[in-house]
């Protein structure tokens, strides 16, 4: 072949397209043996990423072959079926044709291959391409082809290389031998960008699969392809060149299905990827940790029916996603008791989630910005709908309850003009409470204010007599200031409290100088007694 570059024509650095099969700056010929596929295989292409996944659950099933590589006495031949490891299986159509040379296999040359590991019988193969190649270009790409032409041996003397592959593996390693001279592809759409991608990935070119992610990152995401991008191979997956890729398809899962009440027939049916990049997520909108554990629990029966395999997955995998230091301690107890959590891992994690509990704000605060750097998330608060508590309960003298309460600055700014925020419930002789922060009216002086509530979920008939205190602190050494108190009985889920807890107007509550913010933190508490 005859090349037509001339020096200038290209004004890109380490461009190498003018090489592509030209005999002039090659010094190899690359000799590609192409196999029919197995009668399963879908000849007609992949249209879609639905198409494109069976295709390749197919090839694993029906072709799964070593990659064997044997020694000739005038070529070395390397039996590369992608699909036998990657089971990369679509055939792009758009390829642009490269001008090569074609020619079918002799009768004498299957009978005399002595490549005796080769699974597929030599009548199979259905043409050969062959292309002038360049060694150092290839090396310098693919540690694969570095080794095979550095190895010292006596193949890598020679100058025939000889490749076997399916017929629907032909189009993406086309592309990729391309790519590796030219930094370019073709391929535009997401089965055919995912086949290169399993075929950069066999052949360990690393620059082409960033390539591939960063273009299949640009096309539009959906939940189909997202899970896709997440089970491909796990040696894809290992690979920091695809890591944007699958970070991107969690992040897509975790804001597409953020509040999870909405599709929760969705998230049910999603695989084990799926809901693992759901629950890493901090912004999952849920009522609060508990819901998550119940969120688990639920999909780990549904999937895996038996207990045993249950135990392994909720302990290997999905146990870590649970954030249980900002569980209830009634749901707590429930962990210790559940069957469904290895007894060890279960006393495990609620002893820390207790010891995390009884810490100070200030150290739950620090803790949880260590863990903001790891992979380990248990220490960082999510957006719950009703926010975590802290809860000491005394029996003695008398049965109380004492409730800590910390707002954000942010979150106390959301309030305005007339909105509301809820607590955790806790449970105090037997019922249960909850407080709730509120964006008031002030009646005299017709401006917005601060209020703190109590109430009482139960609803109906039942009354509750108790004595409650709300208070507040300015400073992290002071002691907690009351600023309201009384007595009150419930009866039919009514809630009390004050609008104007603090005595001032919006707009000084909220100042950056407001004494009662401390560090971007508003600390209350609420002290409730049974009254006798």
């Amino acid at each position: 072949m005859d090349s037509d570059y001339s020096p200038n024509a290209s004004g890109r650095d380490a461009d190498f397209a003018f090489a592509f099969n030209d005999s002039n700056f090659s010094d190899r010929l690359l000799r590609i043996e192409i196999m029919a596929d197995a009668p399963s295989d879908g000849a007609d292409g992949c249209q879609s990423l639905a198409d494109w996944a069976r295709h390749r659950k197919r090839r694993r099933e029906d072709t799964k072959k070593p990659v064997d590589a044997a020694g000739c006495a005038e070529e070395q031949i390397l039996n590369c079926n992608l699909a036998d490891v990657d089971d990369a299986g679509f055939e792009n159509e758009d390829e642009e044709p490269v001008a090569m040379n074609e020619e079918s296999p002799s009768g004498d040359e299957a009978a005399n291959s002595n490549d005796s590991n080769w699974s597929m019988d030599c009548s199979t193969v259905l043409r050969v391409k062959t292309l002038h190649i360049s060694s150092p270009i290839l090396a310098a790409k693919s540690p694969f082809f570095y080794k095979l032409f550095s190895n010292g041996m006596r193949e890598s003397e020679q100058r025939h290389v000889t490749l076997r592959i399916n017929a629907s593996e032909e189009a993406a390693l086309m592309e990729l031998l391309n790519f590796m001279y030219s930094n370019t592809l073709s391929a535009t759409t997401a089965p055919a960008l995912l086949d290169v991608l399993m075929a950069a990935d066999k052949f360990e070119v690393a620059s082409c699969m960033r390539h591939c992610s960063r273009l299949l990152r640009n096309l539009p995401m959906t939940p189909e392809s997202a899970l896709l991008y997440l089970e491909l191979p796990s040696s894809v997956l290992m690979a920091d060149a695809v890591q944007p890729l699958t970070d991107a398809a969690k992040q897509f899962l975790a804001a597409r299905y953020k509040d999870i009440t909405k599709f929760q027939e969705e998230v049910m049916s999603l695989p084990l990827a799926g809901i693992e990049a759901i629950l890493a997520s901090d912004d999952l909108q849920v009522a609060s940790e508990d819901a998550v554990y119940d969120l688990v629990l639920k999909w780990a029966r549904a999937q895996y029916p038996k207990l045993e395999e249950r135990k392994e997955i909720l302990g290997s995998r999905l146990g870590r996603y649970i954030r249980f230091p900002y569980m209830t301690c009634r749901k707590l107890k429930k962990v210790l008791t559940c069957n469904d959590f290895d007894h060890d891992l279960a006393s495990k994690v609620v002893l820390e989630s207790l010891f995390f509990k009884a810490e100070a704000p200030h150290r739950q605060r620090a803790l949880a910005a260590e863990e903001s750097a790891t992979s380990s998330r248990r220490f960082v608060e999510r957006a719950y709908k009703y926010r975590p508590i802290k809860v000491i309960e005394f029996e003695m003298p008398r049965h109380q309850c004492v409730v800590y309460l910390d707002l954000k600055r942010e979150e106390c700014a959301n309030l305005f003009p007339n909105g509301r925020v809820y607590s955790q419930a806790f449970h105090l002789g037997g019922q249960g409470f909850f407080l709730s922060a509120h964006c008031n009216m002030d009646q005299h002086n017709a401006s917005n204010c601060f209020g703190l509530f109590l109430g009482m979920q139960e609803k109906g008939s039942v009354t509750f007599a108790v004595d409650y205190e709300f208070s507040a602190r300015s400073k992290p050494t002071e002691e907690y200031i009351s600023k309201y108190k009384g007595n009150y009985t419930f009866t039919g889920g009514k809630a009390v409290g004050y609008r104007n807890l603090f005595a001032i107007q919006w707009p000084s509550f909220m100042a950056e100088d407001s004494l009662y913010f401390i560090n971007g933190i508003l600390h209350l508490r609420a002290e409730l007694t049974i009254r006798n």
